[in-house]
């Protein structure tokens, strides 16, 4: 049985492109609990192949879904999110807020992509990654795990973010020696990220220079600012050795 429809409404993008608007045909339920019931308006897709009618995928508010791309799986997209070209968003993954997907990019499994992010070319963010607020992750790059971007950072070229690290700011990773991710193994046992671009650490609400973390450090405990003190000397170290070896 058929999840939704094509309505008469439609819309027209810049490019002449035809979107349709969509209603539930059935009742559903969203990966995230929202109930959808039959009659309910959706989003807009350019035409069914766009939008599984298995699962629980859906588009909704004034999201857009067209040319090649594919929803399907229980995954969602909603606000005014884009999807196209020939991307995916699939598995349980939510795409929303006035983010982009497009080019060959794929989202799945738990991943968020929201805010003003986009994510095109042949990147990837998957498992439970986050990337929100205007951040890009581009070209062959991919985002994974519990990995979070956001801000106004750049993941791109053949990079790979992945665990607990954490690239916000103005950070651009381009390859995946330019952050490091360590953990904190004397107090509170959180992980913490540097990024070498801006030469910057994130540590929980924390984003600031190598200086200004180990001043705030002390300022919390003897023992919390030689322990961060070690690790960024230990950083700076291996930043001046890895430039040493490119001269």
């Amino acid at each position: 049985m058929k999840k939704y429809e094509l309505t008469d409404e439609t819309m027209t993008l810049y490019d002449g492109t035809v979107l349709h608007r969509i209603r539930a045909a059935r009742d559903f339920t969203l990966a995230d609990g929202t109930p959808v019931s039959k009659g309910d308006l959706g989003g807009w897709i350019e035409r069914e192949d766009n939008l599984s009618h298995d699962g629980s995928a859906w588009v909704y508010g004034s999201a857009r879904v067209y040319g090649g791309a594919w929803v399907y799986g229980n995954a969602w997209v909603s606000g005014k999110a884009c999807v196209c070209g020939s991307a995916r968003v699939c598995g349980s993954a939510w795409v929303g807020g006035e983010a982009c997907v497009c080019g060959d990019a794929q989202v799945f499994g738990d991943a968020e992509v929201y805010g003003e992010a986009e994510v095109y070319g042949e990147a990837r963010v998957y498992g439970g990654a986050c990337v929100s607020g205007k951040a890009w992750v581009c070209v062959k790059a991919e985002v994974y795990g519990e990995a979070k971007v956001y801000g106004e950072a750049w993941v791109s070229g053949n990079a790979w973010v992945s665990g607990k690290a954490c690239v916000c700011g103005n950070a651009e990773v381009t390859s995946s020696e330019d952050y490091a991710v360590f953990k904190n193994s004397w107090s509170s046992f959180r992980w913490f990220t540097y990024t070498r671009s801006n030469r910057k650490w994130k540590v929980g609400c924390f984003c600031g220079t190598g200086e200004e973390l180990i001043a705030k450090a002390y300022r919390d405990s003897e023992l919390s600012g030689r322990c961060y003190e070690a690790i960024v000397r230990a950083q700076e170290a291996i930043d001046t050795a890895k430039e040493g070896g490119k001269e």
